[in-house]
């Protein structure tokens, strides 16, 4: 009996993985409520790529919560003046 051979062209092609899916696996393993084994059969990604996306979400944590604190405020004074001259024209 002879064995085939599989051609080495043929390569498995890679999983993308959803936004939604990525977090889902991240807060989990930020949990701590299963050991990384039992997450990577639950979820079937291999230990490393958990552990990426767990620095991932604990490093941009502060983006989410910080982005208010981002943008630049609003120079109000030019707007008020421009409600007045408005409101002068109006009457």
């Amino acid at each position: 009996m002879k064995l085939e051979k599989k051609p080495t062209s043929a390569r498995k092609q890679r999983r993308k993985s959803t936004a939604e899916f990525t977090a889902k696996v991240s807060l989990a393993a930020l949990r701590e409520d299963k050991t990384m084994a039992e997450l990577c059969a639950q979820f079937e990604v291999h230990p490393n790529q958990i552990g990426e996306w767990k620095k991932q979400l604990v490093s941009r944590a502060t983006e989410v919560f910080g982005g208010a604190e981002l943008t630049e405020p609003v120079d109000l004074d030019p707007l008020h003046a421009k409600i007045g001259q408005l409101a002068l024209e109006n009457d």
